[in-house]
């Protein structure tokens, strides 16, 4: 028996709604600060160089760089423009292989003066601390022109996506929220959760844990017995404030409790 497998889809039951991977990459993009940026090494013709790497972000999600040319990475893209930076999903504290991750790829340009400019501003509010060395004269500003991307949301999720979907996506309005979401419901609402998994996900639940929250809906991870598993669960309709996301919550656990009482 496949012990992460799911409980039997309900039948005529549509899937629940989630966002796509290029609205999941950008919202992870967005979320997280630093990556690891692959340049092609100077030293080692044909060999990646791996280097971790604050980053900012325009606003289209294209990653802002802040570098030095006494850095070998700058030596690297001065002589070969082409790199990757890979995001990792940031807070993640369970399996590494489990958490969701982008690579975006391109190349990695430097800036004219009012790109420079522009880029400036996008990076202090990110890295306020940047401050004390942003205008060192080894110090410009780069900007990766996403060609294409790779995400991975955890297990058996996994695509391209098209640099253009990217590009025209934006971060879930619950992105910033999400974090607090998770640790109210976690810390404070494991009943509510058992509840929604019995209820809603159809699975024989002992404990049930708040995974992703976004926009659309929530992915719970349930135990039943030995088994582990996930189920997505959809909102009623779509939420953009961590204050709407608490009333459809509420809503949605009391319309649960109004089912299964006798």
């Amino acid at each position: 028996m496949n012990r992460h497998a799911g409980p039997p889809p309900i039948p005529d039951r549509p899937p629940p709604p989630e966002p796509t991977y290029a609205e999941r990459a950008r919202t992870l993009v967005y979320l997280g600060r630093a990556g690891t940026l692959s340049t092609l090494s100077l030293k080692h013709p044909g060999h990646p160089f791996g280097s971790l790497m604050p980053y900012a972000l325009d606003g289209r999600g294209r990653p802002l760089f802040l570098i030095s040319t006494m850095a070998m990475h700058t030596q690297n893209l001065q002589a070969d423009r082409r790199a990757s930076l890979l995001v990792n999903q940031p807070g993640w504290m369970g399996d590494p292989l489990a958490a969701g991750r982008v690579t975006l790829m391109g190349e990695a340009l430097p800036l004219s003066e009012q790109g420079a400019a522009e880029a400036r501003k996008a990076y202090l509010e990110r890295h306020p601390n940047a401050a004390y060395w942003v205008d060192f004269e080894d110090f410009g500003f780069y900007r990766l022109e996403v060609a294409d991307v790779y995400f991975v949301g955890g297990f058996a999720a996994m695509d391209w996506v098209p640099a253009e979907a990217y590009l025209a996506a934006r971060p879930d309005p619950l992105a910033d929220a999400a974090g607090g979401i998770l640790e109210h419901m976690n810390r404070d609402h494991a009943d509510a959760l058992v509840t929604f998994a019995r209820v809603l996900a159809g699975a024989p639940a002992d404990e049930a844990s708040m995974v992703t929250v976004d926009r659309l809906g929530f992915k719970l991870r349930i135990k039943s017995g030995a088994r582990m598993h996930s189920a997505r669960i959809a909102f009623p309709r779509e939420v953009a404030t961590a204050e709407a996301c608490r009333a459809v919550l509420i809503e949605m656990l009391r319309d649960c409790r109004q089912r299964v009482s006798p």
